[in-house]
């Protein structure tokens, strides 16, 4: 079964072995123990609340219970920019125009900015390879919104995914070529780690402040600007489903893009509904695909805890749940749940109002 709660520290030796395999790129997972091992510390601090909820971070890990292990990994950033600077370029527009010579030129220019500062971010998702598909992708990344939906005060309005950029199977990114490594003189790689380690202050002091015309940069970097990882293409799908668009940001790295939504349009957050449990004495094994499951929440913040289960479990006002559910979930008869459709629905009513028909 698969299972989303808080990371534990006991996690960290599966945590170390994602990290490993997810690559160059994916920044807030570097393969270093020392720095995942303090990742999960500011986690389980966030979640017992020793830490200021501005600067709380959130992990959560997919467990599969039957491999005893876990095998994803997704986090949210309370608020970004407040205990170090946050980055990013804007993608404009700078018009240069003679009426005299007949010219009028249009030139995508980069801004370094702030723009995302107080913000919420959606960080760290990833989910291993060998466990991918049966819905595990839209889980791990959605169940985020579940969380979200019931502790929205401690998180800003507006939330944002910084998307992993265009980079080889040796780790270069024609962006960095282009741009980076001419001021700060290291491979992406270097760059990539040490930001990853909370190093950051290198980039206040080696960026460019001066707006940049992309034409400079060459083909190939401009080929990359605002474009995603393939590896990273069904996380942005997943995101736009869920109401979130392109804002004109960039990471300052690879030039990958940030998109954003307000939180209480996301569909995941909008479409949840309530309801009460209730025991069923099946087993709770029926097969069902993603898009006629839900995910359900037990709408706790120390222990919170999300799964999948099929639709069809669903009246008006009650949520069927095994006996092996329910204490994955720890949850008992009366409690109140938070659930919402896996996947976004195709036709004009929800999955939730769907499901209520076969009670």
């Amino acid at each position: 079964m698969s299972t989303i709660r808080p990371i534990r520290m006991s996690d960290l030796e599966d945590l170390y072995e994602m990290a490993r395999s997810a690559g160059v790129g994916v920044t807030t997972l570097p393969a270093d123990r020392e720095l995942l091992r303090s990742r999960i510390e500011r986690s389980v601090e966030s979640f017992d609340r020793q830490i200021e909820p501005e600067l709380a971070s959130y992990l959560f890990a997919l467990e599969e219970t039957d491999a005893g292990r876990i095998v994803g990994v997704c986090g949210i950033d309370s608020r970004v920019g407040l205990d170090e600077v946050w980055y990013n370029y804007r993608l404009s527009n700078t018009v240069n125009s003679s009426r005299e010579l007949g010219v009028h030129v249009q030139n995508p220019t980069l801004y370094l900015t702030n723009d995302m500062t107080n913000s919420s971010e959606l960080c760290t998702l990833f989910l291993d390879e060998a466990w991918r598909g049966d819905g595990r992708g839209p889980l791990l990344s959605r169940s985020r919104f579940l969380f979200l939906a019931d502790f929205a005060e401690l998180f800003s309005e507006k939330i944002f995914a910084e998307l992993r950029g265009v980079s080889d199977q040796e780790g270069r990114s024609p962006f960095w070529e282009a741009l980076g490594r001419r001021f700060f003189n290291m491979d992406f790689y270097q760059a990539d780690m040490l930001t990853g380690r909370g190093n950051k202050a290198f980039i206040a002091e080696l960026m460019p402040k001066h707006p940049i015309y992309l034409a400079l940069l060459g083909a190939e970097a401009q080929d990359v600007v605002g474009k995603v990882h393939e590896n990273t293409r069904p996380a942005l799908r997943m995101l736009e489903a869920e109401g979130f668009n392109f804002n004109g940001l960039l990471d300052i790295f690879d030039a990958g893009p940030v998109i954003e939504a307000f939180t209480h349009t996301i569909r995941a957050i909008r479409d949840s509904r309530e309801r009460r449990v209730v025991l069923m004495s099946e087993s709770g094994n029926e097969a069902a695909p993603p898009e006629h499951r839900v995910m359900v929440s037990n709408r706790r913040f120390e222990d919170f805890r999300v799964l999948a289960v099929a639709a069809t479990r669903l009246t008006f006002d009650t949520l069927s749940l095994a006996a092996h559910e329910a204490d994955a979930l720890g949850v008992a008869p009366g409690d109140s749940v938070r659930l919402v459709g896996l996947k976004q629905a195709t036709g004009p009513s929800d999955e939730l109002s769907a499901g209520a028909n076969h009670g």
